[in-house]
Order: C-alpha cells, then structure tokens, then sequence
C-alpha cells in the first residue's frame, strides 16, 4: 500500500484519489480553499442557486465508468440525470431561431432545413461525417490513452477538410472550414459557437475541433439535478466511501524531491508531508511557477497570468414563472457590438425560492489577462438574453456577476482550460507524467484537457499509470 498525496480536490483529482483508493493505496487530498470541486462550485443567495463553473454534462459514460469502478453504487443512484431536449436553441443575428434535438443527426438536418433552408441540414450532415473521421482518428490516442512521450503524432491535423483552390490547399484552422464547407453565415456560425463554447478562438482553433460539435450531437447533452454542483458532491462522497482524507484551507507550497524524485509535499506552514507518489490536480501554470518545473518538449504551458479565455456569468434571480415553452440552453449570437451568450434555464425547484420564481445564468467567453472590465460586459450580455428570456428585465430582481477573478481565487488562474485537440501543434496539455519521477498531473490543465469529462479522463489516465507502471496502455 503506497502513500499518495493528491494536491487539488477538483474533479480530475478527486477522481484519481477514488481509483487509487480502490486499488489499496492510502490518499491524502490537500485543498487550497475550503471546500471541493475546483471550478464546479455553486452561488446561492435568498433561495436561488446557480452554477457558477459548467452547466450541463457531455460524456457521462466517463463518471458512470468512475462509478462502477469504485463502489457499488452507480452514478445514477447517486444523482439523476435527464437528456435535455432541446439540446439548444440558436437565435441568430438576423433573428433566425433554431431547435436543435439531442443526439439526432437526422433531427438535427430537418431542423436546420425547416430553419435555415433547403440544403442546409444536409451541408452540416456532411461536415458531421468528415467531423467522425477527425474523432474516429484521434479518440483513442488523444482522450483514453497517457500522452506519449514524443507527442508530435498528435500535432497533425486529423481532420480531411475539403480542398479548395487552384492549388488545392487543405483547411488548417476552424473558421477555414466553416467558410468554405457550412458558407451560410448561420451555420458558420453555429459552428463558432461550439469553439467559444470551449475557450477557442475559430480563427486560431485547428480544424480538428470539429470534434466538439460531433461530441455534443452525437453522445448528447445530459443535466444533473441540483445543478453540476450535485456531481462533483457525489463523487466527493464517493471518495469518502473509499476512506480518501481531506485536508482543507491547506495550501501546497512546494513539491519535496528526493534522490531524484518526488517524496512529499511542503506546505504553506512548513509542516512537511511523506508520499510515494504525488498527483497535482492544481493548475499546471501556476505549478509550474511555484515548483520551477520545464514542461515536456511537444507541450506550450501558459504562464498563470497570460492571455487566454475565461468566463464571465452573470446569475439572474428573476420573478414569475419559467414560461410552458422554455428551453433549457439557448445560444443568441453575436450581433453587432454584442457578443455571443449562452443562457441556462433549467427547470429545477432546487434551484429557486418557489415556483414563482426563475433561476437562470448567462455566459460570455471573454479574454483574461491584465486591463479587462469584465464587468462592464453585464450590460451587453442581459440585452442579447432578452432574446432568450421574455421580459427579462422587468422580472429581475437581481443580478450577480462572476468573473475570471471569481475563477482566479477559486482554483488559482483566471483562464479556463479547454479540451485537448490534435492538430493543435505545441498546444496540447501537459502529460500526466511529470518530469519528475514520482510526480503526476490530473484536471483540466493535463491530458488530456478542460471539460468534466476530460478531467474525469485524467483522473483513470493518472490512477492507471500509478497502479500499472509503464506498462499502461490506457483506459479500456
């Protein structure tokens, strides 16, 4: 049985520590703040409650198979899950509206027809089919296998866009394959809007990121009743079924190395903790700047600090109702000067006073870095949700706004991380195995990326690597 020292109770980490529990070994979490999740946290005030970090789930095989693996329990025994249907609707700049079904492609095409046009849905059918190859192609070694040590394989482009011109040049980048596959503006951007969703810019996202569409349309959109918050309580509680420790307001000052290898913790008091193994769920750019390690050659780690997207959500406790009609995800896009949103309206009574009132968020993804007034983005983000909520401003009672500060004291960056994607070049996220022998990586800053379930990936990728050794091949 080894001593393993978990830094971060996020939900990649809290993932590992469960698996490794069940394997046999004693794990310690040590918490910077005061309680778990990492960026899956909750804002509650006078009997509203919203989610503050991700709204709904995609990939939920990914917990199920967390679950199974560690206790008798299933996930959906320990908290409900419904598909959400709509998956979205789309208000588009010219007022255009669109419904899209979960998980139909051929709900989806006569959607887009009814919408759109005529040849509108069978344009987006083919871009999905060519979106398959790309995650056909890269599933495998990029999400369920460690990142392998020379990860150059993953910089090509796994996407066969079509070719255009004289000298027949394929795309490399997202906003390439909208313009030149999907042409109408809506479909491009409805495109879009799946990269934003994500932390991309489509102008420098690869074209790999195709992906995130087919994955969303093809596994389906699933939400947790009481909001994510309640999935990150489960597998909280999940991880004390398995007799994993916590240790809160215990913030991790430096890795310790002995002999070449990691041997424990220090923390910020000085008190120093033994381990045979550490695995940092902590975000890998401030790891890095505390403990002055070089990230793997293949990999371009951030700087904590240094431009990248975050999220600005502005949470709405709104007098009336949620109307008969209501959907739960609308994305009204970009129009002018106002930018894209996405607002969540789920019909929870966990999640507000009484069936007299709403709860509900609206979401901008925005750049971090120093100079920006997030909070001047409130304005612009309530006007474009007045197309998804009616009457919107005279049923709100008030309003709170979280911003990438918000996000920088709760995990210690501003910038959320997305999803790995191949053709992504230097980009991908750091390896789960540190330079450092004995020190891993898991969560949205390491293989294989952001998202809940990427992070729950990490989380089987690092356990498997801990309780295997070298020979792990990946998650089957």
């Amino acid at each position: 049985m080894a001593r393993i020292v978990v830094i971060g109770a996020g939900l990649g980490a809290m993932a590992a520590a469960a698996r490794l529990a069940v394997a046999g070994h004693r794990v310690t979490v040590y918490e910077r703040s005061g309680t778990y999740g990492g960026a899956v946290r909750r804002f509650e005030r006078d009997g509203f409650g919203f989610d503050t970090g991700p709204g709904l789930l995609h990939l939920p095989a990914v917990y199920r198979d967390l679950f199974v693996k560690t206790g008798r329990q299933p996930l959906e025994e320990c908290v409900t899950l419904t598909q959400v249907d709509p998956a979205s609707r789309h208000v588009f700049a010219d007022g255009t509206r669109v419904d899209l079904p979960n998980a139909s492609r051929a709900g989806t095409g006569a959607a887009l027809d009814a919408a759109l046009g005529a040849g509108a849905g069978e344009r987006w059918g083919d871009f999905m089919v060519r979106a398959r190859e790309a995650w056909d192609r890269t599933r495998r070694p990029l999400l369920e296998e460690p990142q392998p040590a020379d990860p150059a394989p993953l910089g090509r482009e796994p996407y066969p866009a079509l070719k255009a011109g004289l000298l027949r040049r394929p795309t490399t980048r997202l906003a390439q394959v909208g313009a030149r596959e999907l042409r109408d503006p809506r479909l491009v951007a409805l495109l879009d809007s799946y990269a934003w969703a994500y932390g991309f810019d489509p102008a420098a996202a690869p074209a790999a990121a195709a992906v995130l569409p087919y994955l969303e349309q093809t596994f389906g959109s699933w939400y947790v009743a009481g909001g994510i918050r309640a999935l990150a309580d489960a597998v909280y509680g999940r991880c004390l079924e398995r007799r994993v420790e916590f240790v809160f307001d215990a913030s991790v000052e430096r890795v310790l190395e002995e002999d070449g290898r990691a041997c424990g913790i220090q923390l910020a008091g000085g008190e120093r903790v033994a381990a045979d193994h550490v695995v940092s769920g902590a975000p890998v750019p401030t790891h890095h700047a505390a403990h002055r390690l070089i990230a793997p050659e293949g990999t371009a780690v951030r700087p904590a600090g240094a431009q990248g997207t975050g999220r600005v959500t502005v949470c709405l406790a709104l007098r009336g109702a949620r109307e008969s009609d209501a959907v739960h995800r609308t994305v009204v896009h970009a129009s002018g000067d106002l930018p894209t949103v996405t607002v969540l309206r789920p019909d929870d009574p966990a999640l507000r006073p009484d069936g007299a009132h709403e709860s509900a968020t609206v979401t901008a993804t925005v750049p971090t870095g120093a100079g920006q007034d997030w909070n001047a983005l409130a304005g612009p983000m309530l006007r474009q949700a007045e197309a998804a909520v009616p009457e919107l401003r005279g049923r709100l009672l008030w309003q709170e706004v979280r911003t990438p500060e918000h996000t920088l004291h709760e995990t210690g960056v501003a910038e959320v991380p997305g999803p790995a994607l191949a053709g992504a070049g230097r980009n991908l996220p750091e390896g789960n195995v540190s330079l450092l022998p004995g020190l891993y990586f898991a969560g949205g800053w390491a293989h294989p990326g952001g998202g809940l379930a990427h992070a729950g990936m990490s989380g089987a990728l690092v356990a498997g690597l801990i309780v295997e050794g070298a020979d792990f091949r990946g998650s089957q």
